[in-house]
């Protein structure tokens, strides 16, 4: 049997191509078997997912690799951190010598395959607004929903924000929002500061109930303690999500001036 991990290589084209010089194609082969190993990872992390944790031994006779070759692909992938091993439940009677180990795909290792999360949260919020009876009644039950979220997180963000300094409380905000995976960073601005989250995780849900971002944005006007103001939204089709946190009265100088109402929308720096 012939096993897809152990392909020949061709001494003619090396003894031709002298000690220490790379043969001909040589950075195509290179980047060939390099194609052919991450597609054989491939296979092994699918027949995990498909057949549940496995030994080296049932993935080889699945995959009809050497026992040899798939325990390398699964070095790789516990390196990476796409797979774990454990220890094989044994069920019955226990025969001699440890037991084989198994190995199972992480949390990131079933990442890469395709998610349902934001259909399903987005079916989950439709079925809440439909329950409250649609119309305005439905929005409002979103909006109390997307509040009670918030409010679950803004707490943790709220011990960050006590620990630091007034003056200090944007950044304090963005790593604790970066510790969220958001991807914040918050810099100085004429007349206040820009907090921007580069990134959403829950941007596909919020494109469909804006309640979310309404409610964030909620809950920075009262961590801070002062009315912010959401120039730009990823869910929007923005870039970054980008808040406007207005310098406090205390801190201006006597050339700053608030920005009017007329600027909403629009970046005030």
């Amino acid at each position: 049997m012939k096993y897809a991990s152990e392909a020949p290589q061709d001494p003619a084209a090396q003894a031709a191509a002298g000690p220490g010089v790379p043969a001909p194609g040589s950075v195509h082969d290179e980047q060939r078997v390099h194609d052919e190993q991450r597609g054989t990872r491939n296979r092994v992390v699918r027949s995990i997912l498909d057949h549940g944790p496995s030994t080296a031994a049932e993935l080889a006779l699945r995959l009809e690799l050497t026992q040899a070759a798939v325990r390398r692909h699964l070095d790789t992938l516990v390196t990476e951190g796409v797979v774990e091993p454990r220890e094989k439940r044994v069920y019955g009677a226990r025969t001699r010598g440890r037991p084989a180990k198994a190995f199972a795909l992480t949390p990131c290792g079933r990442d890469a395959f395709d998610q349902a999360y934001d259909k399903l949260a987005g079916d989950a919020l439709r079925w809440i607004a439909q329950a409250a009876g649609g119309g305005e009644m439905g929005e409002a039950a979103v909006a109390a929903f997307a509040r009670a979220r918030m409010a679950a997180q803004a707490e943790g963000y709220r011990r960050a924000l006590e620990a630091a300094a007034p003056e200090s409380r944007a950044e304090a905000l963005a790593r604790a929002l970066t510790d969220d995976g958001y991807a914040a960073t918050a810099r100085s601005a004429p007349v206040g500061e820009q907090l921007c989250q580069h990134h959403c995780p829950v941007a596909h849900v919020a494109e469909q109930f804006p309640q979310l971002c309404e409610a964030e944005t909620e809950v920075f006007s009262r961590l801070l303690g002062t009315h912010v103001q959401r120039l730009a939204t990823i869910a929007h089709g923005d870039g970054v999500c980008t808040t406007f946190i207005p310098r406090s009265e205390k801190r201006r100088t006597t050339k700053t001036t608030t920005a009017s109402a007329s600027t909403a929308g629009r970046n005030p720096a």
